[in-house]
């Protein structure tokens, strides 16, 4: 029987407090509620958790190891279930070969096409190259290799793997009688068992001459008969100088001699050696090291530290020899030793770093230069930290080979409306996508024929990569550059491209990062995915998104322990007539973020000015900010908005402050600093990789905790100092942690083709701690204990104690009373983790002249807890400071200050200030999106 709904009966995973739920199956149903409340944990950690476990354990013990075995959650039943697949928000590849266009398989479909369609064009000429005939090729063979003995071969495999035996006794049949493998020449008799699973080169002898005027009658039958061996490809080799030249029947350059053997597919992959950039080896990049970062303060002199490496325990011995080299070039250029760097000519700047043999220099003429002494040590230590070390100083720049295309001549030599592979992965998705429209009628009618199939699965590609709101970046964009948001969205359109039926998505708030204005583009991408014939299931917070479901279930009534429940399910008018629901009372308008009285325009003369600020794709820009005000920067996706703020602003106010003694404001193109003590930018980042990072370590709050226990009249009695009551310091060192677990609490097993099992240490129960330790104890609880409570319970418990209940009050402010205080850093979400971060700066004394910077912090935040947060942020500026929020939650945007918008499009046509000032005055702005969805809500 075919259920047309999913039942799930006794869920008890994490907080969910034993729910038992319907959900409609082929319908877009969004999960809402508060943070903590349990949303995730029925979404990923039951619903699709137990899907894919299920469809896995379907498949054989083979297939099972090679794929991620999901824990069974802890549930009764769950009915009607299709395969699941997950789009979490997670940057999809670490890898550097990986880009938008891979991902997506919009290369792929490129690679057939330039294959199939494109023409071959030489780059000494600029024209078209054609086929060679014979009597061409054996011309140029004669006059490139007069009097030199060359060896004639003709390609039977290139690259490919296998044994090749039935190839080889074939040859053997016709008659050759040599074989070039590997670049080892065999009699055919004689050639070895080649291994099945490794790439071969196989070459026929055809023939080996000395190059006379007598000998074009043998050479042209020799040439003629490798090139019908091979269809049309014959490389010839001159042992005098041991260079291979290919010449082709099929295109060829008269001029230059350019030849390209054939135009295949693999040509055009930068991952394959037939057609990647033999410089960089198909990564577009190189690494230099960067005179920036070896003189990061070009105010300093030498001898007073201007060159960094020479600062470190690399070469803290020989600093003092490097001194006084440089000190005698110096004087030979007639350059006071302690002149600033920056005061030092280029030409002597270009000795010191680089060397000149040629130079005029007693003494030194072998001077190799600090940027070459540098690599060479680097590429000769044989030591992993002296590595590290160095690489400190490298920076990445466009290979200059292929300028960054990733591809060799050859396979940009290739062209379609005279633009190579490499110029159309550069071009936005939105533009590749109108030149794809406009190519049909630029190609011939074979080519058309050929080409129809592949561009229309191209356009398709790109056409939904726009509706999801990612028309600004570029194909060739590295998928490690992407955000989360950016990374779920490129998988949800090739989902949509896969045209899969039946089964059940599940995607975590896929509206982050993305402005109102592709916000309808994605809920119409969504219903285009449900309307296949799959069941979409979203854990979302945002207001549109919430409107457009099929389904609502509201979970409630608050968080971690408190949360768990259904509050809520079934259409939007059922929601909103449920009295219940905080969800539904944010709807409906009954409670909501009021728009501000009175906005703050005090200290109009404190400001800090950036000027010259082109990072990545803006204009130019001259920016002020006012100081003491709640600034929002806004803008569409791929507007610039983080390179303002975070690579620039950010960046340049950190390398004043903290990396340079030079304090001149002029040198960083910024004006204002006086205003400023410090500069604090609390991004997403994890507060920690291991599980032995907590909240209450990353805060302190630890340290207070582990002091009131050691001073309890038990831990005096046994002599217990702090030290004791940290899980990250062993027995031998007066520590009191497990040592079966080494305080992690948890013993790994290996499960081989089902997924590794953490069960709880069988000595400490999980505890952590000895059982020394835990005998001390404080209202009855130990340090195990205390650990293992919410952070409310633990403001309730040490009501008594400011110093801890202090710190505790703090994440309870940013809405985080529902995590444990020792809670695994590992299972934190990166909203729950800036808040932390926010918390702790809450935790210090405010100074009134701190700058804070926030990347989408209401990420992950239901309509009450963005209502709290903005209450904190406020409280930062009331006392003086300065926030700046990039921001597209259009609640956070009514209650600024200021606003910076930028625009007014994303990628290269974007990077520009549209508009500057009031929230009530950016509605009047025509050419600002921000303004025109802002209408609605001031």
């Amino acid at each position: 029987m075919i259920l047309d709904k999913i039942i799930i009966k006794g869920a008890r995973e994490h907080n969910l407090q034993n729910i038992n739920l319907e959900i409609p199956k082929n319908k877009l149903v969004v999960i809402t509620g508060v943070s903590g409340s349990g949303k995730s944990t029925l979404a990923f950690d039951t619903i699709y958790s137990e899907g894919q476990r299920k469809y896995v354990e379907s498949l054989s013990a083979y297939a099972r190891q090679f794929l991620q075995m999901m824990d069974k959650p802890d549930v009764d039943s769950i009915e009607g279930l299709s395969p699941a697949i997950s789009i979490e928000q997670k940057t999809t590849q670490k890898n550097p070969r990986s880009t938008v266009g891979t991902v997506t398989e919009i290369y792929d479909y490129l690679r057939v096409l330039f294959a199939r369609v494109g023409i071959p064009h030489s780059p000494a000429t600029g024209l078209p190259i054609r086929s060679q005939s014979i009597g061409e090729i054996t011309d140029l063979i004669l006059e490139n290799n007069r009097n030199d003995k060359i060896y004639i071969l003709s390609p039977i495999v290139r690259s490919r793997k296998g044994e090749y035996k039935k190839e080889i006794e074939q040859l053997k049949k016709k008659g050759f009688q040599r074989l070039k493998i590997d670049n080892n020449i065999y009699e055919i008799d004689e050639v070895p068992n080649l291994k099945k699973n490794f790439k071969h080169n196989i070459e026929v002898l055809i023939d080996r001459l000395i190059i006379n005027k007598n000998i074009k009658q043998r050479l042209a039958e020799s040439v003629e008969l490798g090139l019908n061996l091979s269809d049309g490809l014959i490389y010839v080799e001159n042992l005098k100088n041991n260079k291979v030249t290919i010449y082709s029947s099929k295109f060829s350059c008269p001029v230059s001699g350019f030849t390209i053997e054939e135009i295949e597919p693999r040509l055009f992959s930068f991952n394959a050696p037939q057609g990647a950039c033999e410089e960089c080896d198909g990564l577009g990049i190189e690494k230099f090291y960067d005179e920036a970062k070896i003189i990061p303060d070009d105010s300093r002199s030498i001898v007073e530290g201007a060159i960094k490496p020479w600062e470190t325990k690399v070469f803290g011995y020989q600093k003092k020899m490097f001194i006084e080299t440089l000190t005698e070039i110096l004087n030979q250029f007639k350059v006071k030793k302690n002149t600033p760097w920056k005061d030092i000519s280029n030409k002597v700047k270009e000795f010191i770093l680089y060397g000149n043999k040629n130079a005029n220099i007693k003494k030194y003429n072998n001077f190799e230069g600090i940027v070459n002494f540098i690599e060479k040590k680097y590429n000769q230590t044989g030591r992993f930290w002296v590595q590290y070390e160095l690489e400190k100083y490298l920076s990445e720049r466009d290979c200059e080979v292929c300028q960054g295309y990733r591809l060799n001549e050859k396979a940009l030599s290739v062209k379609i409306d005279n633009i190579h592979i490499g110029e159309i992965t550069k071009k936005s998705i939105n533009d590749s996508f109108k030149w794809f429209k406009l190519l049909d009628s630029k190609l011939k009618d074979n080519q058309k024929k050929i080409a129809e199939g592949i561009i229309k699965e191209i356009s398709n590609r790109l056409n939904f990569l726009n509706k999801v709101g990612l028309d600004y970046l570029t194909l060739s964009r590295a998928s490690k550059s992407l955000s989360g948001g950016e990374s779920q969205r490129i998988r949800l359109a090739s989902q949509i491209g896969s045209g899969l039926t039946g089964v059940l998505y599940v995607l975590d708030e896929p509206t982050i990062g993305l402005h109102q204005k592709d916000n309808h583009q994605l809920i119409e991408t969504l219903i285009k995915l449900k309307n296949l014939g799959n069941t979409v299931i979203i854990v979302e917070h945002d207001e549109d998104m919430i409107k457009h479901a099929d389904y609502i279930i509201d979970i409630g009534p608050k968080a971690g322990k408190n949360g768990g429940h259904i509050i809520a399910k079934g259409k939007l008018n059922e929601i909103l007539n449920n009295k219940k629901s905080l969800t539904a009372n944010y709807l409906n308008k009954k409670n909501q973020i009021e728009v501000p009285k009175k906005r703050k325009f005090n200290n109009s003369s404190k400001k800090v000015k950036l000027s010259k600020v082109k990072t990545n794709n803006l204009k130019n820009l001259e920016v002020i900010f006012p100081l003491g005000k709640f600034i929002s920067v806004t803008g569409v996706s791929g507007s610039g908005k983080s390179s303002l703020i975070i690579d620039t602003l950010f960046q340049r106010l950190d390398d004043f402050y903290n990396k340079s003694l030079n304090k001149d404001e002029k040198n960083f193109n910024i004006k204002g600093t006086e205003h400023i003590d410090k500069i604090i930018d609390i991004n997403q980042s994890p507060i920690g990789r291991t599980p032995r990072s907590n909240p209450a370590t990353y805060t302190g709050c630890f340290t207070p905790i582990r002091d009131w226990y050691s001073g309890l009249n038990e831990s005096k009695a046994r002599g217990y100092a702090p030290g004791r009551f940290s899980f990250n310091v062993s027995s031998k060192k007066k520590g009191g942690r497990c040592e079966h677990c080494e305080g992690d609490g948890l013993k790994k097993i290996e499960m081989h083709f089902l997924a590794d099992v953490y069960v709880e240490c069988d000595v400490c129960k999980g505890k952590r701690y000895n059982r020394e330790t835990l005998e001390v104890k404080y209202k009855d609880k130990s340090i195990a204990d205390i650990l293992d409570m919410t952070v409310y319970e633990g403001y309730i418990f040490f009501d008594k104690i400011p110093s801890i209940k202090q710190k505790l009050k703090t994440l309870m402010d940013v809405g985080l009373d529902y995590i444990k205080i020792g809670q695994s850093a590992t299972t934190l979400s990166g909203g729950e983790a800036q808040r932390i971060k926010l918390s702790k700066e809450l935790s210090k004394r405010s100074t009134g002249k701190t700058l804070y910077i926030l990347d989408e912090p209401t990420t992950g935040l239901h309509f009450d807890d963005v209502k709290k947060l903005l209450k904190i942020l406020h409280t930062l500026v009331d006392e003086g400071n300065t926030v700046i929020v990039i921001e597209h939650n259009l609640d956070v945007i009514k209650t600024s200050d200021y606003i910076i918008d930028l625009g007014p499009v994303g990628g290269e046509k974007g990077g520009y200030i549209v508009f500057e000032g009031k929230p009530e005055d950016i509605i009047k702005e025509k050419k600002s999106f921000t303004g025109k969805y802002l209408k609605n809500y001031i």
